[in-house]
């Protein structure tokens, strides 16, 4: 006998669930907000509106905040949401750092700590450090809301979107790491979300940063690697197995540079950190002056960008050549995804005054004339935090988008 399909119909109880997180997801975005302007902007009817309002105040995730007068009839009251709500926490495990962010509701940081790691210190002893930092983390979150909504990490490599295994990560040397499984031993009691870092910070600027109200995103986070993530119609997009958007590793140069993936060429050897450091080298060791000869095999990117702004030629012409490649690998990507924005995050975002214009003219010479027209290059709103961010929104979306915002929290 055949198995018959099942389906979930759209009882009464589905649908106000549907409604109550479309309330939510309106108070994100547009608040503070009168209930007739939630009726609006939803298309509820305001009896049902100011029902499903006072359903969520009950439960604390929405509060008033105030009163607008338009100045005929009665003042409206202003909501918002709550920020004791509760409280989420974002990680990001770099190649060279750990990064923490606690939030409340609002989502106003409540703390942050940013730590320094070395290659040295072995992949254990770095999964044990971020879990008593995410541990610290938890207990500060708990002096402005008791309940824990989710805890995000971040890192620089594919994630198996299924049982949230590190799969590879080059530049930090992890294979085939378990994260999910070691985080959730942890018993945070409440979920656990892994996620590649670029993908992360792409969600990050779409949802509190420069791609706000943009729903067609691509982001491109220049670091020690080159990592990317596009967001359409406001979600990641992840691809089959969940490793999309691993543009840092398309063959730009195939007698080029080994890079750590095995591939020669690959993208993020002519655009990254260590690409902009071997450029000044290169230019130095040809015999042009700069003030950056006596730390030459110890730049920070800072200080490159310091020199550019003193009229440092070398460091001028080194950045000008990332910017060079950036926008050669640009014009391809808007060519094949037609975004309507495109991020630069990361810590090559702190060289965006030069970046830019030679980027933009590459996408002038190179990108087809519709999708160039279509399409903005802007420098990332959060820089090196724009990672935790996007953990911060991966919990919202898990609160706000679902079906039951009530029912994933427990309540």
């Amino acid at each position: 006998m055949q198995k018959r399909e099942t389906y979930q119909t759209g009882d009464q109880a589905l649908v106000r669930q549907i409604n109550l997180s479309l309330v939510m997801n309106i108070l994100r975005t547009q608040a503070p907000i009168s209930r007739a302007a939630l009726a609006q902007a939803t298309g509820l009817n305001k009896a049902t509106v100011s029902d499903l309002v006072f359903d969520l105040m009950e439960r604390c995730f929405v509060r008033e905040v105030g009163m607008k007068s338009s100045g005929t009839g009665r003042p409206a009251t202003l909501l918002t949401l709550h920020p004791a709500a509760g409280f989420i926490v974002s990680c990001e495990i770099a190649v060279d750092f750990i990064e923490v962010m606690v939030t409340d509701f609002a989502p106003d940081v409540v703390w942050q700590v940013k730590e320094k790691t070395f290659p040295e210190m072995g992949q254990q002893a770095i999964l044990d450090r971020t879990l008593a930092l995410l541990y610290q983390g938890i207990e500060r979150g708990k002096a402005s809301a008791t309940s824990l909504f989710g805890v995000a990490i971040g890192v620089p490599g594919m994630i198996d979107s299924g049982t949230g295994t590190l799969l590879f990560a080059p530049n930090l040397g992890w294979n085939n790491v378990e994260l999910l499984p070691f985080f959730e031993k942890a018993n945070f009691g409440a979920p656990v979300f892994i996620e590649n870092e670029a993908n992360l910070a792409a969600l990050g600027e779409h949802y509190f940063g420069a791609a706000k109200g943009y729903e067609n995103v691509l982001y491109l986070s220049g670091n020690i690697g080159l990592g990317g993530g596009v967001v359409r119609d406001g979600h990641l997009c992840r691809g089959v197995s969940g490793v999309a958007s691993e543009f840092g590793h398309m063959t730009m140069n195939p007698d080029g540079e080994l890079c750590k993936c095995g591939n020669h060429g690959c993208w993020e050897t002519q655009v990254s950190q260590k690409a902009l450091y071997r450029y000044l080298d290169e230019l130095i060791a040809s015999g042009k002056k700069s003030s950056l000869v006596h730390v030459a095999g110890n730049y920070s990117v800072e200080m490159i960008v310091d020199a550019a702004k003193a009229g440092d030629e070398v460091a001028i012409l080194a950045i000008e050549k990332t910017g060079r490649y950036l926008g050669i690998g640009i014009a391809s990507l808007l060519n094949a995804l037609n975004p309507e924005l495109v991020v630069l995050g990361g810590i090559l975002s702190l060289a965006a005054d030069f970046l830019l214009p030679v980027v933009n003219a590459e996408i002038q010479n190179r990108a087809l004339r519709w999708n160039r027209e279509s399409a903005r290059v802007v420098r990332a709103a959060h820089g090196s935090d724009a990672c935790v961010k996007g953990g911060i929104a991966v919990v919202y979306q898990s609160v706000l988008l679902q079906a039951n915002p009530l029912a994933i929290l427990g309540r």
